[in-house]
């Protein structure tokens, strides 16, 4: 063997285990951004709650050290140092923290932009975009992987999967799904469209969004509201709808077959608009408000 072809072999030698101890903790995020980790992410700073209700609901939230100043939930994250918002969190706050990932998810433009002085530091980041459940589970799959943690991601995922099934066997026989509208906020009233979690929490519950716009948001003028005449109305009650008006007191509301037959149901957003672990409960919620046949999870 030549001298060149020895080099050539050893260099391979010394490299490929490397790289392959790096795959064990790489994933491709929604963006098409390669997160290549020499070990697995042990300080984590999530810019979005979604993140810090996933790494709880699979025991790994030790491993959060930062939060953004609208986070509160879980309880525990309070004592952690705030970074700033979700869509203005600060650098140097951040780099101080000295994480080894950063978590995103998408939203304006601005959601991926305030990654790139992080990046330029030399810190991994990650960004999702989640508007489906499969999505979320793709999400929570990912992040298994980068914390070196996937028997738990997947056993959150089939608890999950499995509460899931208990719905769908309510309304697996329908043959005419109820129709729900869901506010956003009001008023300038907003709704949340087909491309939104919400909507996909509606489809799991064995009814129908009849907002068939393909947006997460749609702005909605009552006239095509009255058109749409749900037979379910509801509302979230949280930092994008903060005090909405009761619909019975809203002009012309009480023409809606939904407000005159009391078919009206006030949320929690963060549960049913916030990706994450609590969307099954939404799931649960409004199945029990649409059919009230049984209680779920007995």
């Amino acid at each position: 063997m030549c001298l060149k072809s020895f080099f050539l072999l050893a260099t391979i030698s010394f490299v490929a285990p490397t790289l392959g101890a790096y795959a064990d903790f790489s994933i491709v995020d929604d963006f098409g951004h390669n997160v290549v980790l020499s070990a697995p992410a042990k300080r984590i700073v999530a810019l979005y709650g979604s993140f810090n209700e996933v790494l709880y609901s699979m025991n790994s939230g030790e491993l959060l050290v930062g939060r953004t100043a609208a986070d509160h939930y879980p309880e525990q994250i309070a004592v952690l140092p705030s970074i700033g918002t979700h869509m203005r969190p600060n650098p140097e706050l951040i780099v101080a923290l000295k994480p080894d990932l950063v978590l995103q998810m998408a939203g304006r433009s601005q959601a991926a932009t305030v990654l790139d002085p992080l990046r330029v530091k030399g810190i991994s980041c990650a960004m999702f975009k989640v508007s489906s459940f499969e999505e979320l589970f793709s999400m929570i799959e990912r992040i298994g992987i980068l914390i070196d943690r996937k028997d738990r991601s997947s056993l959150l995922i089939d608890s999950m999967r499995k509460r899931l099934d208990v719905v769908h066997e309510m309304s697996a026989d329908l043959k005419n799904r109820p129709s729900v509208f869901f506010e956003v906020r009001y008023p300038n009233l907003l709704a949340a469209g087909q491309g939104s979690i919400v909507s996909d929490i509606i489809s799991k519950a064995g009814a129908r969004n009849c907002v068939r716009n393909f947006k997460k948001i749609v702005r909605m003028g009552e006239e095509e509201l009255f058109r749409l005449d749900p037979e379910n109305y509801v509302y979230q009650v949280g930092r994008m709808n903060p005090s909405p008006v009761k619909l019975q007191q809203r002009n012309h509301f009480k023409m809606l077959k939904s407000v005159s037959s009391n078919r009206t149901l006030k949320v929690d957003e963060s549960v049913f608009s916030r990706p994450g672990p609590r969307n099954v409960d939404a799931v649960e919620i409004l199945a029990k408000f649409l059919f009230d046949k049984r209680e779920i999870n007995e």
